[in-house]
């Protein structure tokens, strides 16, 4: 049985000018014509091909990929058996930069665009990073996270600066509001919440009123976020959680 250029094309994935290339410099020449005079490949010219197309992707030029094919003392397992031990350094070298892209995926979280010298200029003290694979892991799937993660990649020091102001300044006034006696569900506190929950959407992710109030009990709930809060004002993270609720049920009730 044999098959057209154009059968063998589809095959192989390949041009029809590159199996007309392949045969005018001698590397693959159909080992049959039609009555026409027709190109026609046969079984060994396909097995062949194969090989061509193995040495190629391996990054062999056609010249080296002549030379050993045509080789008279390699026999077809010897062919395959070297194969084999390229491919399997290829899949390695391959594996080990698809690691390195991994990290550098991972490495674009919060700050990580800001030189060191710059990110203890904004957030002092305080890693930007020392959450993120546990952030990655909790909320890592989800249309949040990838819309966080998008948005962040962006900032500039500046816009972290600006960002950071933004938090202590609405942290001096929910202070305020609470020295004051506010209660959460007064009309005051709801709307430091709703201010909360704009922040997060302006500068992170969309974030739902069912969403707010998830994060809410979870400033609770999280030691390591109740302590972020409270360093604002002892007892702000459960203060915030319940101005959270009550803002989320007077919009959706």
């Amino acid at each position: 049985m044999s098959y057209s250029v154009g059968q063998v094309a589809d095959f192989a994935g390949v041009t029809v000018r590159t199996l007309h290339h392949y045969d005018a410099i001698g590397l693959l020449a159909p080992g049959e014509r039609s009555h026409a005079g027709h190109r026609r490949y046969t079984d060994g010219d396909l097995e062949r091909l194969q090989q061509i197309l193995f040495y190629r992707e391996l990054g062999f030029p056609l010249d080296e990929v002549a030379a050993l094919l045509d080789d008279p003392d390699a026999d077809p397992r010897a062919h395959l058996r070297r194969q084999h031990e390229l491919l399997t350094a290829r899949i390695e070298k391959l594996r080990r930069m698809a690691a390195a892209v991994e990290h550098a995926m991972e490495a674009r979280t919060m700050g990580i665009s800001l030189t060191p010298e710059e990110r203890f200029e904004v957030f002092g003290d305080k890693d930007p990073e020392q959450y993120a694979e546990e952030a990655e892991q909790r909320w890592g799937g989800t249309e949040a996270y990838a819309e966080s993660q998008r948005r962040t990649a962006r900032y500039t020091k500046e816009d972290w600066k600006r960002m950071r102001a933004e938090v202590a300044d609405w942290g001096e006034r929910y202070d305020a509001l609470m020295a004051a006696g506010g209660r959460p569900d007064g009309e005051a506190a709801m709307s430091m919440a709703e201010e909360h929950r704009q922040h997060i959407c302006t500068w992170f992710y969309e974030c739902p009123y069912d969403m707010h109030r998830g994060l809410g009990e979870m400033y609770v709930s999280d030691e390591r976020f109740k302590a972020f809060y409270d360093t604002m004002r002892p007892g702000l993270a459960e203060h915030l959680r319940d101005a959270i609720a009550a803002n989320a049920s007077r919009h959706t009730s």
